[in-house]
């Protein structure tokens, strides 16, 4: 523990509150403004596909202004796109949104690197604690997204411009606490050994193939629920506060596990944590399927925000094995390109399969993609029994 991972943490829990705040409300304002109900978490895949489209260049100015410099540009895209984002509501141009969401992507992708950046400013051996901790700042985030959704929403005369104007707020406290973060130097680079090894070779490892599969897939599961469920509610005749609240419940389900997840990995391995959150999402679909009572959407969402959480962190230590020190902006942009492709079909999917074939249909869509983790899983665990899995 340190201030600087204190800090990023802080760091980590502004970035959810721009996360949740997005999801909570743009699906919202997208169905008021598209001119399709089917369109209406278009502005949601925005989001996601601009930080698909944005982790080379976040690899290269992470490479080329170091970890706080490329942080910083993110925080002024941040803060430009919530500005635009809140024009484009007020002016009721859907498209405009849409744009604008793909260009906050651009800030998603720069928060992604968080928790890496987490293991680099703590001692070697306390990296799956120091991921894990990082991690437990989004239930800021929880606390503050919902509620700032829900405070915001008729702040102003349009609907949710006001919410918009106070993710613009968030971006600029987030930037005067990143200037307070120090990271350290990148490790000088060996003769003969500049670049590492090739992207596709780093990429063909069995570790690394588990790791992007745990991450974009549990992502992208989470995000196809998430994404659905305040569409799904509004259809089934809850208030905004009641979304706000399930919301909420569920990011406190992603990011409460971070205060004991890293403790979990590093006593009973990174592989049984992962499938521990495999589990846990196939009993999140489970209770969805039970019925749409307020308690069901809750305790269904809060049991995917755990299951997300444990597979995630997993995945991200599990990673951290996967390269070296001077392989890591293309490494870590590599999972990141391949979890942010996996939520942009997702956010786009969940819009479509929620207005076209409800909810029922969207749950037992998730269970084979959770299927394909749990094969994974087994394969790495089969191998490393014959070969433990080593360092880089």
């Amino acid at each position: 523990m340190n201030r600087h991972l204190l800090l990023l943490t802080l760091c980590q829990g502004l970035f959810l509150t721009n996360n949740v705040t997005f999801i909570a409300i743009n699906g919202l304002v997208g169905l008021q403004l598209a001119p399709y109900g089917w369109m209406a978490t278009l502005p949601v895949m925005g989001y996601v596909v601009g930080g698909a489209l944005s982790t080379p260049l976040v690899a290269r100015t992470q490479t080329r202004f170091g970890r706080r410099g490329s942080f910083q540009i993110g925080l002024l895209v941040a803060l430009f796109s919530a500005l635009l984002a809140a024009f484009a509501a007020w002016s009721r141009q859907f498209w405009l949104l849409v744009a604008a969401t793909m260009i906050a992507g651009y800030y998603s992708a720069n928060g992604q690197l968080y928790r890496f950046a987490a293991a680099e400013v703590v001692e070697p051996g306390w990296r799956e604690k120091a991921v894990s901790f990082v991690m437990a700042g989004g239930l800021l985030g929880a606390i503050i997204g919902p509620n700032l959704a829900s405070w915001t929403r008729a702040l102003l005369p349009t609907p949710f411009v006001g919410a918009y104007l106070a993710l613009a707020v968030i971006a600029v406290i987030a930037m005067g606490v990143m200037t307070q973060v120090e990271f350290p130097p990148a490790p000088p680079k060996k003769a003969g050994a500049e670049a590492g090894r090739p992207l596709g070779e780093i990429m063909r490892q069995p570790v690394f193939i588990v790791a992007a599969l745990g991450a974009a897939l549990g992502y992208g599961v989470m995000n196809l629920l998430m994404a659905a469920t305040p569409l799904a509610m509004q259809v089934c005749g809850f208030e905004f506060g009641d979304t706000a609240t399930v919301l909420q419940w569920h990011v406190i389900g992603m990011f409460a596990p971070g205060f004991f997840t890293g403790h979990l990995i590093k006593r009973f391995g990174t592989l049984p944590v992962m499938g521990a959150g495999v589990v846990l999402n196939a009993l999140c679909v489970a209770i969805a399927l039970s019925g749409v009572d307020l308690h069901q959407f809750l305790a269904a969402l809060f049991l995917l925000g755990v299951g997300w959480n444990f597979l995630f962190t997993g995945s991200t230590t599990l990673a951290l094995t996967a390269y070296r020190p001077e392989e890591k902006d293309r490494a870590q942009a590599a999972i990141n390109f391949c979890v942010f492709a996996t939520m942009a079909f997702t956010s786009f999917a969940s819009g479509a399969l929620v207005t076209t074939q409800g909810w029922t249909w969207l749950n037992l869509g998730s269970l084979p993609v959770m299927g394909v983790v749990a094969l994974a899983l087994l394969w790495l665990g089969m191998r490393s029994r014959r070969a433990p899995v080593a360092s880089v």
